[in-house]
């Protein structure tokens, strides 16, 4: 028996199959080839069509039932995972009444930082453990307020996620935990957020149905059973956001671990068993896959915009494109730790949330010209991605989130030997790579529903490490470098 998991990101929707016995992956794909467009009407705006992820989907499990027709053919649960904080309205008839204003959409600033004076500062992070900010309850108050006529036709309000369970099943529903990254859920009730629907004048009744993250979303429909080539009434067993159930994928799920990501941005994701909050509202508070109110589980989400993306930029224009990341890693592997006092602070990709909304721009300090090289240039790039994402880690500190362990992937910058022993010295925790992804932890959590793993700790235990990175207790290097990188950094943000 098989299990089916899909990741619907803003590029690409990746899917998986995964054996029930065991949770051996034996096939993973994505669609389209190429990124799937993101329109801009006007500066600052992000928005994709559902349909577009839809038919990704579908073109997705088709790859998979073409590699493997009698496996595709025995698949039992379905699991979902997805692009968070985006808004997908529907009508009536479950059609989509505009284009869906995604997680990178900026226009809903302003009215989330005036919602965050008008309700109270304190009880807003007291009660949403977030400010209104940029997510989902400020966008679908942008709809309200300038597409009026939208607003109006609207039948419920949804999340990405939701809009794909809903074309899977044809049940209209969302999660607790989709509610608290849309910031409607209240913590202090353990309910949806009264305190911003009412601000905001939305009807609760725009708010589908509500059903934990692991349950029976549904069951797939005759109709999308025909478009993907699946049987009907295969269980739609788990949804959850994508950062949640990447941690809970790298079977991040109690306190004390804590999942790291290195791509464009970079993320760190802990789990703690409190409602806490940053009076500084430099990280985010989300109910995590498996909160239950007995036994409460929040993930506070820190998200480093300048991390990959800079690495990127190094080897585009400072390699030219002659090298790839080993060869470049390579080079940087003859530098000492430190890179001969050079300091690169790798902050160029918009504004920073963990520095206070700051846009300082990165910046390439003590360059001599003749004492650095290409080398030192690319060892730097490393440590100040590594130096941001310890700094961000500090936070997590003061907030009483304790890290005995850093889980990632196998797909990012932690795949440098350079960049994970600068983080794991200075957090003096070990790293440990794992070859999972997205989709197959959603297929595994649906796993929990179908009846093949008593509970998602089962479902996720049995994950491949591959490597692991263990501190040296010896790292004055490192914390001399670290510490004039974050002297820099205090030099900017003082300004």
């Amino acid at each position: 028996m098989y299990l089916l998991g899909y990741d619907i990101g803003s590029s690409s929707v990746k899917a998986a199959l995964v054996a029930a016995a065991g949770g051996r992956v034996v096939a993973s794909v994505h669609a389209p080839e190429s990124e799937m467009p993101i329109a801009s009407p006007r500066p600052g705006w992000a928005e994709q069509d559902p349909e577009l992820w839809w038919r990704q989907l579908v073109n997705a499990t088709k790859k998979l039932a073409g590699l493997l027709p009698k496996e595709m053919a025995q698949v039992q649960g379905i699991g979902i995972a997805y692009q968070m904080h985006g808004l997908v309205l529907i009508d009536h008839d479950l059609k989509p009444l505009r284009p869906a204003i995604i997680w990178c959409d900026s226009r809903a600033v302003g009215m989330g930082e005036k919602a965050f004076r008008a309700i109270g500062e304190e009880k807003c992070l007291r009660h949403l453990l977030n400010s209104p900010g940029n997510f989902t309850a400020s966008k679908l108050a942008w709809v309200k307020e300038n597409e009026p006529g939208i607003y109006r036709r609207a039948y419920k309000m949804m999340l990405p996620g939701d809009y794909i369970a809903m074309r899977l099943t044809g049940r209209v529903a969302t999660t607790p935990g989709g509610l608290s990254e849309a910031v409607l859920w209240d913590y202090g009730k353990n309910d949806l957020a009264s305190l911003v629907l009412d601000y905001f004048s939305i009807a609760p009744g725009l708010i589908p149905d509500l059903l934990p993250n692991v349950s029976n979303q549904g069951l797939l429909s005759n109709r999308a059973a025909e478009e993907l080539g699946l049987r009907p009434g295969i269980v739609v067993g788990y949804r959850a956001g994508d950062q949640p159930n990447n941690a809970m994928s790298l079977n991040v799920l109690s306190p004390g671990a804590v999942a790291a990501t290195g791509g464009t941005s970079g993320v760190v994701y802990g789990v703690t068993d409190k409602a806490v909050f940053d009076p500084q509202s430099r990280v985010n508070s989300f109910l995590h896959v498996n909160q239950k109110k007995a036994a409460p589980r929040i993930g506070v989400l820190l998200c480093i915009n300048g991390a990959g993306i800079q690495y990127s930029w190094m080897r585009r224009f400072m390699a030219l494109n002659q090298l790839d990341y080993a060869a470049m890693d390579r080079l940087a592997a003859q530098v000492p730790v430190g890179s001969g006092q050079l300091l690169v602070l790798p902050f160029g990709n918009g504004a920073e949330r963990m520095l206070g909304n700051r846009n300082p721009g990165a910046r390439i300090v003590n360059l001599h010209f003749n004492r650095h090289t290409n080398a030192h240039i690319y060892r730097a790039a490393l440590e100040g991605v590594a130096f941001a994402f310890v700094h961000g880690m500090h936070i997590f500190k003061e907030m009483g989130l304790n890290t005995s362990v850093i889980r990632v992937g196998n797909d990012n910058l932690f795949r440098s030997e350079i960049f994970s022993r600068t983080i794991a010295n200075l957090v003096g925790c070990s790293i440990e790579v794992v070859n999972s992804g997205g989709a197959v932890g959603a297929a595994r959590a649906a796993g929990v529903t179908t009846g093949h793993y008593p509970d998602l700790q089962t479902a996720m235990k049995n994950i491949e490490i591959i490597q692991t990175i263990r501190p040296v207790p010896a790292n004055d290097a490192y914390s001399s470098a670290y510490q004039a990188w974050e002297d820099e950094l205090r030099k900017i943000l003082t300004n």
